[in-house]
């Protein structure tokens, strides 16, 4: 049974400037949402981040706002939650894999993202995994995501241009000489 099995963790990591996170979450089971939540803020603030915290309507909405997030605000990384339990159709087959899959793509694009998507067959593997004192599914999410952020920081850092650099940052635009004496 994998709940006894013991799992490696990494240590967190550290940063030298802070680091902000959204939070995007799908609360359709509000009860696991706010457990994963509680874990995913532990986490972030133990490693003295900061983090803002979003609700949508599903997980499948979960992947665009954080596209949307990305294009428009300013955070270092991403926490996706939510929990998805098998039900009597092939939905549960779509959602799991369509927001698996946008959450990969989003992260091959170069966010720091950790995917706390619950995929479960039942509500008792959903608390299972949502428990903070248990698997900790949401404080998983968050370390990858913190881990994702330090080494970003780590391979990140600004290099140099190729081509062209100007000599000055003056800007000459025709018909407006900045000495008007010289033609």
């Amino acid at each position: 049974m994998a709940s006894s099995e013991a799992h490696h963790t990494l240590d967190r990591p550290e940063f030298d400037r802070p680091v902000k996170l959204l939070i995007v979450v799908a609360p359709y089971y509000r009860h696991i949402a706010d457990q994963l939540i509680a874990g995913a803020q532990a986490e972030i603030e133990a490693c003295g981040g900061t983090h803002d915290l979003i609700e949508v309507p599903g997980a499948l909405e979960v992947p665009t706002a954080i596209g949307i997030a990305e294009r428009l605000s300013n955070f270092d990384g991403y926490v996706a939650l939510g929990c998805v339990v098998r039900g009597e159709t092939t939905h549960y087959e779509t959602v799991c894999n369509d927001s698996s899959r946008a959450i990969t793509l989003l992260g091959l694009q170069g966010l720091c993202i950790g995917n706390g998507i619950l995929t479960v067959e039942n509500m008792a593997q959903a608390q299972a995994r949502a428990d903070v004192s248990g698997q900790n599914k949401g404080g998983g999410a968050a370390a990858a995501a913190l881990h994702l952020i330090a080494l970003s920081r780590k391979w990140g850092a600004q290099r140099k241009g190729v081509g062209f650099v100007p000599q000055r940052d003056e800007l000459k635009i025709a018909g407006t000489p900045k000495d008007p004496d010289i033609a």
